[in-house]
């Protein structure tokens, strides 16, 4: 999968070379399939991130988003021309597309980032899936794995994504696209949250950081430790339950924090599925879980975070239960079928 997002980056980033559309950087692998576990057997999705940098001339400036009607914490990008002038002489280099943007169009041929791929200066989600997907479309027949794999592009306003098959074997890629905050492991991502959110609206996203704690502890932890046995186990038995196998990953990584790493030996198996069934237990009736990045001041350094990320109060990943009575009591009643 890395291998063939490598290859679209590399073929499409020689495509853009010279025009004003956003840099893509390497993609990065995030989610179950990259950390070790997932609940499907059949066709596995991996999913990525595109980091994006703004083109020459352009900066991408950040703001949070303070729409409430949409859960978490939300952001929009705003596309701002940057000048290119000598420093105390404004509007002297002709090549400035912030004081001659018509000279520069007419010279490069190239479209303005704020008039192709945003919506009111800010960058548009919708807008870059179609951008993107049209860029795989042509760049495919010069992949080396076009000659030994079938490329579908299925429909998404939020994602590109991807089924590759062949006669033995197919899997799918979902591509997320996201802009970095502060150089940290934390990015704004365009994956979808909530009901009918704004293309404009971009949710921040802790995949990355969860996946890079996963190999951290891969690290740490015994060769054969049964925490993503764990994982694996639950995932199976909970797919199109309920509620999410989300809150089950939130709950070991809790766990792995605070259980000495030693006691994750596969001949404590039992006893890790126990503990975790049990913290879903105590969850669940309290209906309180703690969001595992967000507000975590005892991560690792390898993982790096923004200071108001690192300082901001742990949301509640059960806020929803407490208060729709009807549906605590229907996934206390998934809880006790396990």
């Amino acid at each position: 999968t890395m291998a063939l997002m490598d290859n679209f980056i590399n073929v499409i980033g020689h495509a853009l070379n010279g025009t004003f559309y956003p840099v893509l950087q390497k993609a990065i692998g995030f989610g179950s399939a990259f950390e070790g576990w997932t609940s499907r057997e059949k066709e596995v999705l991996y999913r990525v991130l595109i980091p994006m940098t703004p083109p020459l001339g352009h900066i991408f400036h950040v703001e949070r988003d303070t729409d409430q009607q949409n859960p978490g914490r939300n952001f929009r990008i705003r596309v701002q021309l940057e000048c290119s002038c000598p420093q105390q002489h404004q509007g002297a280099n002709p090549l400035c597309l912030l004081h001659h943007a018509d000279v520069v169009r007419r010279m490069t041929r190239q479209p303005n980032l704020q008039d192709s791929l945003c919506t009111d200066f800010y960058l548009d989600v919708q807008k870059i899936v179609l951008w993107f997907s049209a860029l795989v479309r042509a760049s495919w027949r010069r992949l080396p794995q076009s000659r030994s794999w079938h490329l579908v592009l299925l429909g998404s306003t939020r994602s590109c994504n991807l089924r590759l098959n062949n006669d033995q074997e197919s899997f799918r890629v979902k591509v997320l696209f996201g802009v970095r905050r502060q150089s940290s492991d934390i990015f704004i991502s365009s994956r979808a949250q909530g009901v009918q959110m704004p293309s404009t609206t971009w949710p921040e996203t802790y995949g990355i950081a969860e996946t890079k704690f996963f190999r951290y502890m891969a690290s740490q932890v015994p060769q054969d430790s049964s925490h993503l046995k764990c994982l694996q186990l639950l995932a199976c038995v909970l797919a199109r339950k309920y509620f999410s196998i989300y809150f089950i990953k939130t709950i070991i990584m809790h766990l792995l924090s605070n259980i000495p790493v030693s006691q994750w030996h596969r001949r404590y198996f039992l006893l890790q599925l126990s503990d975790t069934l049990e913290q879903l237990r105590l969850s669940l009736e309290n209906k309180h879980l703690e969001h595992f990045i967000l507000g975590n001041r005892r991560l690792p350094e390898e993982i790096r975070l923004p200071q108001d990320v690192q300082r901001a109060k742990p949301p509640n990943l059960f806020y929803g239960l407490a208060h729709d009575p009807v549906a605590h009591s229907q996934t206390m009643q998934v809880y006790f079928n396990l």
